[in-house]
């Protein structure tokens, strides 16, 4: 399965943002391309370690449950997935700045493998090893790609 902890699979992700522009037509949901973007951005934060999110209820239910399904094979997320509260992009930004952003803590991501990942839990499915993360931060990028075309 593809993950961010793949080099060639890091060149293909970073391309892709860098095509990403302001004109580029969003093909489902409410952000434009800049705040998807910041989106990203927080969620390769918690990713990171440098943010930790708070567990939501419902995760602590049924996200143990639901993680395998996410988790299991190349097939890309839904159109229209649920957004955690704290994850949800309103405000302006700055497409540059923020595919910038990215584009450094897919690098940081990439090349911490393992040892630079989180130890936190993920607010909706809980702990996770370094090697799901990678799936998931991989998923989750490509989905806002897909989201806009590119």
């Amino acid at each position: 399965m593809k993950n961010l902890f793949e080099a060639a699979t890091v060149a293909e992700v970073k391309a892709r943002v860098a095509r990403l522009s302001a004109t580029s037509e969003r093909q489902w949901g409410t952000m434009n391309a800049a705040q998807a973007m910041a989106h990203v951005c927080l969620s390769m934060e918690w990713a990171v370690g440098d943010t930790v999110a708070p567990r939501m209820f419902l995760g602590r239910v049924i996200g143990g449950a639901i993680k395998p399904m996410v988790l299991k094979d190349d097939k890309p997320m839904r159109r229209n997935s649920p957004t955690v509260k704290t994850l949800v992009v309103t405000d302006e930004h700055d497409l540059g700045r923020e595919q910038a952003r990215l584009i450094g803590l897919i690098d940081r991501f990439g090349t911490g493998g393992a040892a630079g990942c989180t130890r936190n839990p993920h607010s909706f499915f809980g702990r996770m090893p370094p090697d799901e993360w990678a799936i998931l931060m991989y998923k989750h990028v490509d989905h806002h790609l897909r989201q806009f075309g590119v």
